[in-house]
Formats: C-alpha cells, structure tokens, sequence
C-alpha cells in the first residue's frame, strides 16, 4: 500500500467516522430442532456458545492489530420460528437462550427470532408472531423481525394486520423503558437471508452453516468527500467521487470480513454495502444529502439525491469485492443519524416525504418514532404501503415504528447509544380499518413472472 492511502485511511477513522460497524456471525440452527423444546434449547445454547465463543475475542483483537474500529460483534441464527414448529412449546424459552447466549459471549445482539410468513403460516410462526412482545420484554440483546411479503408471494395482509397489533404491545409492555421492544422489531418485504445488521437479521435457510457477515460504515467519509468538491461540480462528478470512495470503504470491509471468518475458522459471507450512520455528529446519511445542495434533508430534490447516493455506493462497491449482499446501499434511520433528526423535528422531513425516499434507499421506514395514541390499523397501514413499495420495485422495504406510549408530536423518545433519540413525528390518523381488517393476500405483481 502506498503511505498516501495508509494515512488517508487513517484521517478516515480518526477524523470521519470510518468504521466496521459490525461483524456478524450466521449460524445456522437446523440441526438443533427436536419434539422436545428444552432439548432443543440446550442444543442451540450448545452450538452458539461453541462457534461463537472467540466472536468478540477476534473482533477486538483486528480492531487492536489493524486500528480499525470494529464497534459490533453480533449473531444471527436461522428463524426460530423453524424450530418452534418441531418443538411446540412456549417459543420465549428460545428467547431466553439465546439472550443467555448474548450474554456469556458478550455479544452486541443476537437477530433470528423470526418467522417469514410471505405467502402464509406455517406451522410454529403464529405461535412464535403472538410471542414477539414478551419475548422482547424479557430479553435484552434479542432481536425480532417478520417478512410479511415479497415480489414472488405478493403481502400476506393478515400477517399485516396481526404486525401492527404486534408493534402496540411491544410498546406497551416495554414503556417504562423508552418502548424500546418495538425498536428491536422489524416488519420486512424481500428480507435478505444474509443482512448483518440489526434488528432485523436472521440467518436463512440457503446459508452455510456458520458465516462472518461484515457491515460498514461511512456516511462521514462520504460526505467529507463531497465537501471538498466544488459547488459546481456536476452531479455525474459526485457520482464519482461517492464510488471511489463507496471502494476504499468496502475493501477495508472485506479484509476485515476474511481475516475474521480465518481466525474463526469459518467462510467469509458478505459484505453489506450499506451506509449505516450513527447519532454522532457528522456520521449521517442526511449530511450527505445536504452536501449535495440541498438547505435540509427533506427538501424537494431529495429522493434524486438519495437515488444517486444508492446508486453510486452500489456501483463503487460491488468493483471492491465479489461477495455483496444483505441490505447494501443508504440507511435512513430517523434517531440514529444526525441530520435526519434535525430535518424531522423543524417539520422539513415527514413521514411521507420519508416514504418516497424509501423507493431509492436500501431498507425503508427504520427507527421512527410516532404518538403513543396511534392505532394499531394505522401502523398496518404503513407496512402494507412500505411493503408495496418493496413488492412492486423488487427490492427490500422495512418498517421499525416505536408508538411512544404517552407521547405526544415534538416530544423526543431517547433510547441512548446507537439507537439516539428521535422526535414523535405526526401520523395521519384518517381511519383505514375496513381495509386492514380485509385480509387476504394481495397478489405478486406481474414483475414477479419471471421465469
């Protein structure tokens, strides 16, 4: 390496907050399922504590060695709903494994206490579905999500109807402690089998049996980059310079990943190509935006601008390495970046404003706080349309709601950490009950006939 990309590498991390965010081990619990749910569960506790017990160890120890930062070590596993199906039984005494499975590793999180239920029930899912709220409740490095349609299967809209009600009770039961269970749930469309990060990861059925998983970040990076190009630059010239970038960032990602899975002694997966931001000043995706020429995140040009960032984070990433995969492109979490904070408490970013942005970015509705008085019916609704925005554009749409039990608009819900805080943002609260409690499916679109 030449010593002006050793140092600029450095000034990255040290100046711009370069980091891995995360690497994420999937393992696969397949082979633990049994009639028997405690035998189940010691043979799951068994198999994550013996793959995973130098996860945090190796992580550390890259970051020490290579003086990059590697903030969260985390684990995926396959959908527990799976193994609920062989076993029956109450599925929170999974939960409770693998949060004393989080525990003894040291683990950030632990992601798989999901069902993926597109194009129906199986058996184990409802069972595992109406757990959710306890589950979350009872844990605290547990980490739920629910696919709920994709462009194959169309949206299972009783599944949708049973999230939103979902969504109110792990509010509910989790409000005395910032109604911090709905922000580890996620209501996904084309979930992606290999995501890393959190809440809504899980490891897929077409996974290896045990894989690192890496996801990045660089919004500061990003937009340090931009800062220093001219006003004038055109916007196939920031192009440019966001994919030349997106490469340096993904290549650390992926030395990181490799070096990771040969100390573990398991297959490098993915790298996530995602720009994932963090509440720290100047770490934000909506900073990003801004550079680009628009006075606040929200204003019209917007979704152009995010479209573009998408793209060209795809572009410069996928020529840094062959192994891409989970979310890969720009999160736009609401309180946990910076700038998308600002735009929502002056009223310049609305949740519909939020909506059409998510037709470019790489996830969707994530992490965004609305009042405690809304309605069940009314998140449902969100998800159906967020879902539909999935479905139709063949790309994966997410929903992370927190009703702030108590709340009311321009209040701030404040979970601490990498969650941040963020401002109760207003809902249109026109009733749409008779077409959540319709059910049924609606049907894949014709861009699903593809073979």
């Amino acid at each position: 390496m030449q010593t002006s990309n050793i140092l600029e590498t450095i000034k990255m991390i040290d100046e711009e907050c370069l980091d891995i965010r995360t690497i994420t081990m999937g393992i696969s619990l397949l082979d633990c399922a049994d009639a028997d749910i405690h035998v189940s569960c010691r043979k799951v506790e068994e198999k994550i504590c013996r793959l995973a017990k130098d996860l945090v160890k190796v992580g550390d120890d890259i970051s020490r060695e290579y003086g990059i930062p590697v903030v969260n070590k985390r684990i995926s596993v396959t959908p527990i709903s799976m193994l609920a199906a062989a076993s029956g039984g109450d599925p929170v005494e999974y939960a409770l494994t693998l949060e004393r499975c989080a525990q003894k590793l040291g683990v950030n999180f632990i992601g798989g206490y999901s069902a993926l239920v597109q194009k129906g029930y199986a058996s184990g899912d409802q069972t595992l579905i109406e757990s959710i709220p306890r589950a979350l409740n009872a844990t605290e490095h547990v980490c739920a999500s629910v696919n709920v349609g994709s462009t194959k299967a169309g949206i299972n809209m009783d599944a949708v109807r049973q999230m939103g009600q979902i969504i109110r009770k792990c509010s509910e039961m989790s409000a005395d402690n910032n109604c911090i269970g709905a922000a580890k749930l996620v209501v996904f469309c084309n979930a992606p089998e290999d995501n890393p990060f959190m809440a809504g990861a899980f490891h897929g059925v077409g996974e290896a049996d045990c894989v690192i998983n890496v996801g990045v970040s660089g919004p500061g990076v990003v937009r340090a980059v931009l800062a220093k190009a001219s006003k004038h630059a055109t916007m196939d010239e920031l192009a440019d310079l966001i994919k030349r970038t997106a490469f340096k960032i993904t290549r650390m990602g992926q030395m990181v990943g490799k070096e990771a899975g040969k100390r573990l002694g398991v297959p490098f997966g993915i790298v996530d190509l995602s720009l994932a931001p963090t509440p720290a000043v100047g770490d934000s995706v909506a900073y990003i935006l801004e550079e680009m020429g628009l006075e606040t995140c929200g204003a019209y040009g917007t979704t152009a601008c995010l479209a573009m960032l998408n793209d060209a984070v795809k572009k410069g990433g996928v020529m840094a390495t062959s192994h891409v995969g989970g979310l890969s492109g720009a999160f736009i979490p609401v309180s946990e970046d910076a700038g998308m904070i600002h735009a929502a408490s002056c009223g310049c970013l609305t949740l519909e404003k939020l909506e059409a942005m998510t037709a470019v970015c790489s996830v969707g509705l994530d992490m965004i706080v609305v009042p405690g008085d809304t309605s069940a019916d009314i998140l449902s609704g969100i998800i159906a349309d967020e879902a539909a925005i999935g479905m139709v554009n063949t790309k994966t749409t997410a929903v992370r709601l927190i009703p702030a039990i108590g709340k009311k608009v321009g209040d701030v819900l404040d979970f601490g950490g990498l969650l941040g805080s963020g401002p109760v943002m207003p809902v249109n609260q026109e009733k749409n009950s008779v077409f959540v409690n319709r059910g049924g499916r609606i049907p894949a679109p014709l861009q699903a006939l593809k073979n």
